[in-house]
Order: structure tokens, then sequence, then C-alpha cells
């Protein structure tokens, strides 16, 4: 690759919205300049959350723009939700130096998309190139590693092509099989799950609450104060940590316009619960919720139910509802595999990781298969495979 040329950058701004969205796309929306460019400039990305932008560009022979990909310098494991603080254990106990670790993933945010960003009408050879760019930039700096994470299958097969290890994960996605209607879906479900949805929703939406989906600009400040406060109680009952300042979500909400959708409960006319999702080209993601109270239902209401409610209405083909949470099958959200890719420069290390995710991989795709046995849909249904 002597006449390809790679570049770090401290900063999305260094790049520029015009370069980086024509790689990036308009698919995913947490890829874009806007998601991105927010996560910086609110002050959610930086030293204190120990996420250092180290965004990559590659540039072709003839000198046009290739490919890029957003990439952190970390000195932690957190806020990635693919977990290798056994791996950093086992290696700084043998006298390693795991951290700092190269990050290409979208920060705090486990949902699957492309992460080797390549433009339209680059090179063949362009995301080959770059698999290799990341192993040389760990090799050239002292990094211990680079994990590419929740990245597209083909991405991890290309990555696995070039010596980087591939790791499996679940997650639990709905799946829009053309539905007209909420009760359409209904229908492809056995008789008794059935009724226990009709259940949860009937007695969510008798509590006295009333809902709003917001889009866009129809998001006011005081809809964004209220939702701050309701996902700094979600992060203090898991006992996390509040990466998200209380400006990145109207920043989020001014960059990306109605690609960010804000479910809301109201009791009167105070809010008591918000969910944040947001809308890609046929995906709805399910990022933040939050609430304040005891409501029966409510989470299933906001997270799960309106977000089919609303895909099926914008004829989206899917819901990602986030990581974990194997009670989401039940309503509707099956099992499906999620793909990182690691490569760590120590060859003893890397051989200890290999054995263990070749044990691995097999575990969790048995593990994927015996949790859609639990599947909420009629055995004669599309749904349930």
């Amino acid at each position: 690759m002597s006449d390809w040329s790679v570049s770090l950058h401290d900063g999305l701004h260094a790049i520029g919205q015009t370069a980086w969205d024509s790689c990036a796309g308009a698919d995913n929306p947490f890829v874009s300049y806007a998601f991105l460019s927010a996560l910086e400039d609110s002050g959610s990305v930086c030293q204190r959350t120990g996420w250092l932008p180290r965004h990559v560009t590659l540039h072709a022979p003839d000198g046009t723009l290739a490919a890029v990909c957003p990439a952190y310098l970390k000195g932690h494991s957190w806020g990635e939700y693919v977990f290798d603080q056994g791996w950093a254990r086992a290696f700084e106990g043998a006298g390693g130096q795991y951290y700092p670790k190269l990050q290409v993933a979208v920060p705090f945010t486990p949902a699957p998309g492309p992460r080797l960003l390549c433009a339209p009408n680059a090179p063949p050879e362009t995301a080959a190139v770059l698999a290799d760019a990341l192993r040389q930039i760990c090799g050239e700096t002292g990094l211990s590693s680079a994990h590419v994470t929740f990245c597209q299958p083909q991405e991890s097969d290309l990555l696995s092509q070039h010596g980087w290890l591939p790791r499996l994960g679940v997650q639990y996605h709905w799946h829009n099989h053309g539905y007209s209607s909420f009760d359409d879906f209904l229908a492809t479900l056995a008789s008794r799950k059935r009724k226990v949805l009709k259940r949860e929703r009937r007695d969510a939406n008798a509590a006295g609450l009333t809902f709003e989906t917001l889009r866009g600009d129809e998001i006011t400040p005081a809809d964004w104060h209220a939702f701050y406060t309701f996902y700094r109680n979600t992060v203090d009952r898991k006992w996390g940590s509040a990466y998200l300042t209380p400006e990145f979500f109207p920043l989020l909400s001014e960059r990306l316009g109605d690609r960010v959708v804000l479910m809301v409960a109201r009791h009167g006319d105070t809010p008591v619960a918000a969910a944040l999702n947001l809308m890609g080209r046929d995906t709805l993601y399910g990022r933040n919720w939050g609430c304040t109270g005891d409501w029966p239902f409510l989470h299933f209401e906001l997270c799960y139910y309106r977000a089919i409610d609303f895909a099926i209405a914008h004829g989206l083909s899917r819901v990602e509802a986030g990581a974990q949470g194997e009670h989401k099958i039940q309503r509707g959200y099956v099992p499906s595999l999620t793909h990182s890719a690691h490569w760590l420069e120590n060859s003893s290390l890397r051989s200890a990781v290999s054995a263990f995710l070749a044990e691995e991989r097999p575990a969790i795709q048995a593990e994927a298969e015996a949790l859609s046995a639990f599947s909420p849909y009629r055995k004669d249904d599309p749904g349930a495979a």
C-alpha cells in the first residue's frame, strides 16, 4: 500500500462534512457526520469520557479520498458493548500493556452498521487496503490492538481474511414482513403470546398517560431537558456513566432533523418518560430511554410497541432496539447475530484470544438458535424463522 496515503485526525472538523459523508453515505445515521460531530461538539467524546477521536482517512494512489472510518484512542473498554476486559487483564497480568487501543466504532452505540466507509467510486481493493492500514497504525504507534465493533458481516469476513479475529454477539431485532398495521403483526403471533401483548398495551394505555411521537424541530428545548433527566435516571439506576452531555441531544436534533424520533409519555402536561430513536434508510434504531415514576408496561410500550407502530407506518424493514434483553423475544424481536473483528499485535495474546473465540463462536450461534425457540410467532409464519 505504498502508493496509498493514510492519515489520523483528532476531530471530524479536520476532515469536513462533505468529504466524510461522501464515504459514509446516508443509510445509517450513526456513521454520519451529523451524529459523530454532535458527540464531539457537545463534549460527549473527549478526554473526560476516554474517547479520543483518531479518525482515519485513506487516499488512493491518484490522491482522491477513498475511505474513512470512525476511530478512537481508548484507555479503557467502557461504552463499547463488546467486552474485552478479560483480554486486557490477561495481557497485563503477563506484563503487557493493553491500553491504549484503537477502537473503530460509534461511541456508546451498540447499533450494527458499516465501519469501513468506502467512497462509491473507490478502487475495489479499498476496504482491504484499509484493513491493513489499521493493522499498520497499531504497529507504528505502539498500540496493543484495534477493534472494529458492530460492523457488517461482509466487513468482518474481509477483516478475517486479513488476519483479524472475528467475533459474534446476539441482539434482538424486529422484522417487518409487510405488515399493514400493528394488528396485522399481532395476527402472526401464537394466540397466548398475542393476548399477552394486547394486555400489556392495554394496561400501558390505561394508566392516564398520553403519548406523542415527535421528530426533528418538533422536539422543544423543554422536551430535551426532560429527556436528559430520564437519561440520567436510567444511567444512575444501572450504575453506569453519563457519557452524553445535556448539549448532545438538542445538537443531534438540530443536525439530523427528522431522522431523530422521540416518543414521549405525559401525565397531564408533565413528561414522565421518553424513548429516543434514530431513523435510517430502512431501520428504526432504539437508543436511549428513561422515566420518572412507576408505570405498568410503559417501557415495553414506548421502546418496543410504538417503535413497531412507527416502522409499519413508515415502511421500515426493521427495528433494532439496542443491546441485551432476552425479554424482547416475547415481544416479537428475534435473535440476530452481530459482528466484530479484532487485531492484536502481540502474537501470544492473538493466539490465546483466537483459541477463545473459536470456542465462543459456536456457543453464540447455539445460543441464538436456542433462543429462537422462544419466538412468539406461529410456526407457520415467516416471522418465526
